[in-house]
């Protein structure tokens, strides 16, 4: 068990935590695969990443009781999680821009595609992320 947490922990809680952070390794999943077509799906890799964050640091605001609004903001979400644990700071920093993806390539006509290296940038740091607050919770919480 990791420091911060009492014994045991809610078996609703872990499950709920489990649940947030598989559906964020499906994306991650998702993103590099669809970025290694051809030609690569660069659009739909950045929004995946987007996503990972965003249902990465929600799982650490659900292990510690924290209410959230639906929300794509990983601005505001990173807030909350800061709250929690401010060493994730420059991580969450990193990740902020990413929430533009749950929206900027969407829909025909708004924006061009991004560019293959804001695509593998967008991976690097949902990987980071996703990676960064597994390693905080406790064994259970982990699927």
């Amino acid at each position: 068990m990791k420091e911060g947490f009492s014994l045991p922990l809610d078996s609703a809680v872990a499950e709920e935590v489990k649940g947030w952070l598989k559906r964020a390794a499906s994306d991650l999943r998702t993103a590099e695969l669809v970025l290694k077509g051809s030609p690569p799906e660069l659009s739909a890799a950045v929004f995946h990443c987007q996503q990972v964050a965003e249902k990465a640091l929600k799982a650490l605001l659900v292990l510690h009781g924290r209410i959230f609004r639906k929300t794509h903001s990983i601005e505001e979400i990173g807030e909350a999680a800061l709250a929690i644990d401010d060493s994730l700071r420059a991580l969450i920093d990193r990740a902020v821009p990413l929430t533009e993806y749950a929206w900027k390539f969407r829909y025909p006509g708004e924006q061009d595609e991004p560019t293959e290296e804001e695509a593998h940038e967008a991976i690097n740091v949902a990987r980071e992320v996703l990676s960064a607050v597994t390693s905080r919770l406790p064994s259970e919480a982990v699927p």
